[in-house]
């Protein structure tokens, strides 16, 4: 941090808050300067505190510390450690993860739809999204203390308390003293917590915060919504021997795998159980290594498969004996339910960059024989095998497919594309580059599968123009 930053940063200002914007922020200025604020909503008159600031700076960043004028749509914050003034008060920044936690869950769904709204006009120039019901779209029941209601709306949703127990992955850090935290936002500072209201009660029993971490760096949790056997991936720091290992192995559940992982390599060491989880979603069961990617909301999987589906089929283009391929397929999520609609006599090209998830798919579809599943880049798969496809199925990291990999994919001629985004902003940039070759977006669904954060996944119907 350059010393102009940091005559600038713990200075509080009055800022009136603007429009949401990507990425968690809300836009204020300050003399005329923009200062992305979170922990506020439009309309609301803050006092912040600025956490990243110099004068050469084209714009600020700040932290709400007391709300001067509230917004009818601001709630108690159902996390302590997140909340902002009251951890500023305490002398800390908040954790990350929880950033829209003071807004009432209906209000977070339309302030996602304008971001959403917003980047599809600014990078793709859509002025009227075709947005199932025109908003981001609530997922499961209501969660309440990390049980679920599948009934109506609830007293706790209208308070802030719902939109909770969603989270069957966590991924923690660790105080210099051993303790389980978490990292605040664009921060090196690593607060400790004693709860993780967001996650499934399967993380949560594991009472991680009790457990001394002396010696890790990182901790990974993933408790299937299955049930199943929860995996605790524990990254040692540099020179940890194998009896520190083994004394914080010594205090976590006897019914609990624990493994140790390198995050550099990628390597995963059996400590206890197995390295892997046992994850059920669209009939299917699927083995899921360490790190190896799974969608985190309990429902997520289910929700995504069935949209897809539901755009592919609606228009005709998966049916029996088609030609289809997935790309970044992960453990094969939707490869099983491609699989399952174009039947043995289609085929379904499955393509994924890491090889231990590359190696679950294998596992995972071994009895379907229609598959054709590689491991390697998909540009350079699509480039060694090229071939015509009827539809295909885009779920890209949240970095997006970028414009290399969209000009293969129309070069590929299918003829409808199933775009699955964790990220507006990468995903209409995509957008631009598909219309720009010809290409329309025919439908779009947008899912609230991360409550109480900014983020939200998108699926998108994309069509060559006739």
């Amino acid at each position: 941090m350059s010393a102009e930053t940091q005559t600038r940063t713990d200075t509080e200002l009055v800022v009136d808050v603007g429009p949401v914007a990507h990425g968690g922020h809300c836009v204020a200025r300050h003399e005329g300067r923009v200062v992305f604020v979170r922990h506020a909503i439009p309309g609301e008159k803050v006092k912040v505190r600025l956490t990243d600031a110099g004068e050469g700076s084209k714009f600020w960043r700040a932290d709400t510390v007391e709300v001067l004028e509230a917004s009818p749509e601001r709630v108690p914050h159902f996390w302590q450690v997140a909340d902002s003034g009251r951890a500023w008060s305490h002398g800390h920044p908040p954790v990350g993860g929880a950033e829209l936690g003071h807004v009432s869950l209906e209000h977070q769904r339309r302030l996602k739809a304008q971001v959403l709204a917003e980047q599809l006009k600014r990078l793709a120039g859509v002025e009227h999204p075709p947005v199932a019901e025109g908003t981001v779209e609530a997922v499961g029941g209501a969660f309440v203390g990390g049980e679920q209601n599948h009934g109506e709306q609830n007293d706790g949703e209208q308070n802030g308390a719902a939109g909770l127990g969603w989270r069957t992955r966590a991924s923690f850090a660790v105080t210099p003293g051993g303790k389980l935290g978490m990292h605040a936002h664009r921060s090196d500072q690593v607060i400790a917590i004693r709860e993780m209201p967001l996650a499934v009660p399967g993380i949560n029993g594991l009472r991680l915060w009790d457990v001394d971490l002396q010696g890790i760096e990182r901790v990974e949790v993933a408790a299937p919504a299955n049930g199943s056997r929860p995996l605790v991936l524990l990254a040692p720091a540099p020179g940890t021997r194998a009896k520190r290992l083994n004394a914080i192995l010594a205090q976590l559940p006897a019914d609990v795998s624990v493994a140790s992982f390198d995050p550099v390599k990628g390597e995963v060491l059996q400590l206890r159980g197995r390295t892997w989880v046992q994850e059920s979603a669209a009939g299917h069961e699927f083995r899921v290594t360490g790190e190896g990617f799974w969608q985190i909301h309990r429902d997520a999987p289910d929700t995504l498969v069935g949209a897809v589906k539901a755009f592919l089929h609606d228009g005709g283009y998966l049916e029996p004996g088609a030609v289809v391929t997935d790309l970044y397929a992960g453990a094969g999520l939707f490869t099983a339910a491609l699989a399952d609609a174009v039947g043995v006599t289609g085929s379904v090209l499955s393509v994924e960059g890491s090889p231990g998830t590359s190696r679950d798919a294998r596992k995972n579809l071994h009895g379907a024989p229609q598959v054709e599943i590689i491991q390697g880049r998909v540009e350079r798969v699509l480039r060694q095998k090229p071939r015509n496809f009827d539809a295909l199925v885009l779920d890209p990291p949240r970095a997006g497919a970028g414009k290399a990999v969209v000009s293969q994919l129309m070069a590929a001629g299918p003829r409808a594309i199933a775009y699955v985004s964790c990220d507006p902003a990468s995903f209409a940039r995509d957008l631009g580059y598909f219309q720009q070759g010809g290409w329309s977006l025919a439908g779009l669904r947008a899912f609230d599968l991360y409550p109480h954060t900014h983020h939200m996944e998108t699926v998108a119907l994309l069509t060559p123009r006739r």
